[in-house]
């Protein structure tokens, strides 16, 4: 069946985007102006701002400062209509869209940007135990259990007299988990440190585990140096050569090596989702769509992916998986789109440059006042620390969709700089945390041969 709105005749052309992401809604509102019809899908009915999810997950900013209804970004664009849904096939041959619900949308051109996921490398097992960060669920979740940690630890304290080691293992080196054990460890030391009274926070351990032999891999040499010195600044422990064998409740396993931890949070991996699959066409390894100098798979000029879920080589080396290329793919599929539809309306061909990623640097923060910045644009240079942190947060704040959201951020960040003080420290749902009953009861025993030493001394 055909969904309503698609009319048969009708002389504008149907564009599909799927995905609301960085790369979705860059394309959609670059149609705004085009003589198109476009329908956005998307599985959430929010655009996420996904660079500073971390700091919701470590309850920085709430998940409304960096959350916008999809709705309301593109209300003014009457071409444009919004389906909350999933998409569960294609029909290539005949341009048609399957949804979850049961309907099928036509087009003539679709546009697939669903992003990323999080890959445990063959171990999906380990996803409950040690949570990514993609969505705003994952950052509650990492939130709920960060914080829970340390409420039972309080209660611990309490009712025994001791509590387990907080040690929290973050697997992954690169951008997301550098940014996750910093900010793990500036809640500990800066602003839970007034807030308990049995247990002192700032003696909690943060531990980064990554398999290669570098942190912050594709940053330069001298920006990987100042990151393992902010992070050690810190008190950030950073292992790296450190291959996870085993993840199970309460610890990880490092070859035969058991490290104990009350949380544990993964930064390791991506893979392309997997809709990319479902078209049909040749993938990488990772399952991102390999595709030409337009976007396009091999035989779909019609079809174009972008960002993460797009494999782009360019100077040698693939577009990384970021939101700077994410937007740069969904701007560019929409001017395609429109040299396409005017070309066809001509009776003509269009003639059109190839995609080409314009890399104006990459930044990661590591804690209060701690960052590092590769700055390729509009000049070259390296910062670290405190100039590279201010340079992040206002380029954040910047790219952050909406007056009211960058009015928030900004406020929230300028109040818990100056005050330590966080305004989103939320426990919500369960209060289970996987492993702490053994962990409790390995420290309960421990304290209770302890106690039994001192009584033997005469």
């Amino acid at each position: 069946m055909a969904m309503a709105g698609l009319v048969q005749g009708n002389s504008r052309k149907r564009v599909v985007v799927i995905g609301g992401g960085f790369a979705g809604i860059n394309a959609a509102k670059g149609m705004a102006k085009l003589p198109v019809d476009v329908t956005l899908i998307d599985r959430k009915n929010h655009y996420t701002f996904q660079p500073l999810l971390y700091q919701v997950a470590l309850a920085v900013l709430s998940p409304a400062d960096i959350a916008q209804p999809i709705r309301s970004i593109l209300q003014k664009q009457q071409n444009v209509e919004v389906l909350m849904d999933e998409v569960v096939g294609f029909g290539l041959d005949k341009r048609r869209v399957c949804l979850k619900s049961g309907a099928v949308l036509e087009y003539d051109y679709l546009i697939l940007a669903t992003g990323s996921t999080h890959s445990y490398f063959g171990h999906d097992e380990w996803s409950k135990l040690a949570p990514g960060l993609k969505t705003v669920e994952d950052a509650t979740e990492i939130r709920r259990r960060v914080l829970l940690a340390f409420e039972l630890a309080e209660r611990q304290m309490l009712e025994t007299g001791s509590h387990p080691p907080l040690n929290f293992v973050v697997i992954g080196g690169g951008p997301t988990g550098v940014e996750l054990a910093g900010a793990i460890s500036d809640i500990a030391k800066l602003y839970l440190a007034r807030d308990f009274r049995h247990i002192d926070p700032r003696l909690a351990k943060v531990l980064i585990l990554e398999g290669s032999p570098k942190v912050l891999g594709a940053y330069p040499e001298d920006l990987q140096e100042s990151a393992i010195k902010q992070l050690r600044g810190l008190d950030v422990t950073v292992r790296t050569g450190a291959h996870v064998t085993d993840i199970q409740p309460g610890y990880v396993m490092v070859g035969a090596e058991r490290i104990d931890a009350v949380v544990t949070l993964w930064g390791a991996g991506v893979q392309a989702s997997p809709l990319g699959k479902l078209l049909g066409v040749p993938t990488d390894k990772k399952g991102c769509v390999l595709v030409d100098a337009h976007l396009n798979p091999p035989g779909y000029p019609e079809i174009f992916v972008c960002g993460d879920l797009a494999h782009v080589d360019q100077d040698g080396k693939q577009v990384p998986g970021v939101a700077q290329p994410a937007m740069q793919m969904g701007t560019y599929a929409a001017k395609r789109i429109a040299k396409l539809n005017a070309a066809n309306g001509n009776g003509g061909k269009s003639k059109d440059k190839a995609f080409h990623y314009f890399d104006k640097g990459d930044m990661a923060t590591i804690g209060r006042s701690k960052a590092v910045a590769n700055i390729k644009w509009p000049f070259h240079a390296h910062w670290s620390g405190f100039m590279a942190w201010v340079t992040w947060l206002m380029v954040h704040i910047f790219f952050l969709i909406g007056f009211r959201n960058r009015f928030a951020v900004f406020r929230q960040w300028a109040w818990t700089y100056l005050t330590l003080n966080d305004g989103a420290r939320l426990i919500t749902g369960s209060q289970d945390l996987p492993g702490w009953e053994k962990l409790a009861t390995a420290s309960d025993e421990l304290r209770a041969s302890d106690e039994q030493v001192v009584a033997l001394q005469p």
